[in-house]
């Protein structure tokens, strides 16, 4: 062998072993008590001002830093409310000089307890001055030890079902329960904790998510490093100053899993992140209030929810063999700033103040309107990072579970966690249908003032950032075909609409006629719909929509005087409301009379709680009750003049007649939800639609109700 052969493969074998050690998965945490030492302290969380003197838990910086080789990277977990993006943006700044971290590679985010100082100013308290360069050092420390702490490591993922820990607070109210807001406008359709009243309210307005997803991190010879465990549910609440029950169930982690690793090595790191909260808590107000556990405390939660964590933890398998991938955007957002009007108020409700904070609601809002209007716009900060096949995405608002769900189901990795509140406190970020709903959530502040188009918009720059790191497409969420869902296709519907859709505008035919049909304002989506374990697979949660006040509109054309229609319907209006509970299905001319076609609803202090039919001017109704907040099934059969109504299965139709005369087959408007005059909207959910150009005979009915 040749010197320069021989010099040459020399070389590269030190370049093959030198590229082979610095490809190798490394990973390092540090916990950074971040408690002011300074009191008191001004405490946000709050509409008002108020400050604490006291220390109830200490408040801490979690920080996990890791490394392939090619790239490095920051996950900050901070016991804060929330944080300004400015903030954030000096903190990575200064944790980059400290570190061979880049800014743009660094996650910084808030648990959102609600008993830690003010970080941020928002509503009616300011940040707290003092505090918040301290803050800032300390997240540089934490980022920069755990740095310091990187060893040879191996990551593994696991997932607990924790759906008894978290709830829906933000329920829709009845039509005739609207409640005004800040500003004196009736607009309340949809509010925070509306549920505790039944009689208020028609529904949850959304999903929950129930997932409590963990990353784990281990040493190469099996020594626990660290777990970013995160979970949709907004706080607990504990006295301040209080890392609430995420440093409680960190806490938690750090004992049960932490106890053996040794003085000779850093300590285990326990990390709790906020999944999309901002219309979850942990009251189940679907619970009638006697036998829901109001009075849990705080331990009892935290240990629950650990409970779970542990048995999740222990299924855990371990990859060394992973890369990383990281990307960041930055969006320019406009604020809902005020109109003239309102700012005229605004203005001359500031006016009377003078310079003292305001001391309610109305003064609160005022002076928000002012600030949105001096501010018009922002930046925000979205990020995707992936760990080996698994994948974390970012938004700087309190989200809506169903972000999360919409994030989790099309990213392009099964293994997904959402976290919230993460470089940047920019408020409540409802998808644009919960804006029509109104309430708290959707007020102009602050606290929730990006644009209505904003949550749409943060979405697809997450997925496209999930895709960039991923470097695969996002997948295309639709619900699995379950038994039940293969019965209908197998009757050979010319339309069936799942109602499994995100997001209006379209309810994709699922029949292959192409036969869409169209949301219109006034509706929720992706709420749980009946018979999950029959209508799909592997565990997935049927979905279904909420009408409130909206509908859905199909032409379907050919449809002639032999048809039928099969629905899943749940009423959310008390039969004591109005006369009509509401109106479920129409076949009519849209804004035409009611006297022509067929019209399917629940009667209200009319019929209370029964089927009703109208054709022709006359009424006529079941006998069975259909119980409110129940999911049945209901088959309407239009043979020639005779009209056949069954409920749940049942082989004898509850309303049999022979009508006096057919609707003109020149009638093609199928609408659902409501008449064509819009009277009586239906209140609730309907799902699983299918219409079939025969008339069904009560064999197929039973068919597809699953009996």
């Amino acid at each position: 062998m040749s010197t320069h052969l021989r010099c040459w493969l020399c070389c590269l074998t030190i370049f093959l072993l030198t590229n082979n050690a610095s490809a190798e998965f490394q990973a390092g945490a540090a916990i950074v008590d971040v408690t002011p030492d300074k009191l008191p302290v001004l405490v946000n969380g709050g509409m008002l001002s108020r400050t604490v003197d006291t220390v109830n838990t200490r408040l801490h910086a979690r920080a996990i830093v890791l490394d392939d080789g090619n790239e490095r990277l920051a996950i900050v977990v901070v016991d804060s409310c929330m944080m300004p993006r400015p903030l954030l943006d000096d903190a990575k700044a200064l944790a980059a000089i400290r570190t061979e971290i880049a800014a743009d590679r660094m996650l910084i985010s808030a648990t959102h307890t609600h008993s830690a100082p003010s970080s941020m100013s928002c509503l009616g308290t300011e940040q707290d001055d003092a505090y918040v360069p301290y803050l800032r050092e300390k997240i540089a420390e934490a980022i920069a030890t755990a740095e310091a702490n990187l060893e040879p490591a191996q990551v593994g993922w696991a997932v607990g079902n924790a759906a008894e820990f978290t709830a829906l607070r933000r329920w829709i109210r009845r039509p005739d329960r609207v409640a005004e807001d800040p500003f004196g406008n009736p607009t309340v359709r949809a509010n925070m904790h509306a549920g505790a009243n039944w009689d208020d309210v028609t529904g949850e307005s959304g999903p929950e998510d129930p997932d409590l997803s963990l990353i784990a991190f281990q040493s190469t010879e099996g020594r626990p490093l660290a777990v970013l465990a995160n979970f949709s549910m907004h706080y607990f609440s504990d006295q301040a100053l209080s890392a609430d029950y995420f440093g409680l169930f960190c806490e938690g982690l750090q004992q049960q899993i932490g106890k053996d690793t040794g003085d000779e090595h850093p300590p285990f790191v326990g990390i709790m992140s906020h999944g999309c909260s901002g219309d979850i808590w942990r009251r189940d107000y679907t619970i009638p209030a006697a036998e829901r556990n109001d009075v849990q405390k705080i331990d009892e939660f935290s240990e629950g929810l650990l409970r779970i964590a542990l048995e999740a933890y222990d299924t855990i398998k371990y990859e060394s063999d992973v890369d990383l991938a990281m990307a960041e955007a930055r969006l320019q957002m406009n604020y809902r700033v005020p109109d003239q009007q309102r700012l005229k108020w605004a203005q001359g409700v500031v006016a009377e103040m003078g310079d003292r904070p305001p001391k309610d609601t109305t003064e609160v809002y005022a002076r928000e309107q002012i600030i949105l209007h001096e501010r018009q716009s922002t930046e925000i900060v979205v990020q995707a990072l992936r760990i080996g096949d698994i994948a974390i995405a970012t938004t700087p608002n309190e989200t809506y579970a169903l972000t999360g769900l919409k994030l989790k189901l099309q990213s392009p990795l099964t293994r997904t966690m959402v976290i919230e509140l993460a470089n940047g406190g920019d408020g409540y970020i409802p998808p644009p249908e919960q804006h029509l709903l109104g309430g708290y959530n959707t007020w102009a502040a602050r606290s929730a003032g990006l644009e209505v188009t904003a949550e749409p918009k943060i979405v697809e720059a997450d997925l496209k950032l999930l895709e960039e790191v991923a470097e695969q497409p996002r997948r295309s969420y639709r619900q699995g075909r379950g038994p039940l869902a293969q019965a209908v296709i197998g009757a050979k519907p010319v339309a069936y609409w799942r109602m499994d859709e995100f997001a209006a505008p379209r309810a994709v035919d699922s029949s292959g006629n192409d036969h869409d049909a169209i949301y219109e304002p006034g509706v929720a989506y992706f709420l749980e719909g009946p018979a999950s374990d029959r209508f799909c697979e592997d565990g997935e949660t049927n979905r279904a929509a909420h009408f409130v006040g909206g509908r859905l509109r199909s032409r379907v054309a050919d449809l002639d005087n032999q048809y039928s229609i099969s629905l899943w319907c749940w009423n959310g209006m008390p039969t004591d409301a109005r006369e009509i509970a509401g109106w479920m299905f129409s076949r009519g001319r849209d804004h035409g009379l009611t006297s022509q076609g067929d019209h399917l609803g629940v009667g209200g202090t009319s019929h209370s709680g029964r089927l009703i039919y109208l054709h022709d001017g006359e009424t006529v109704a079941g006998q069975s009750q259909v119980e409110r907040w129940t999911w049945h099934h209901v088959v309407f059969v239009r043979d020639g003049q005779e009209v056949r109504i069954y409920l749940d299965g049942r082989s004898e139709p509850e309303i049999a007649i022979t009508s006096s005369e057919q609707p003109p087959t020149a009638i093609e408007e199928l609408i659902f939800g409501g008449r064509g005059d819009q009277q009586a909207t239906w209140e609730g959910r309907l799902d699983e639609i299918s219409v079939f150009d025969r008339a069904l005979n009560s064999e197929e009915v039973r068919s597809l109700s699953g009996k």
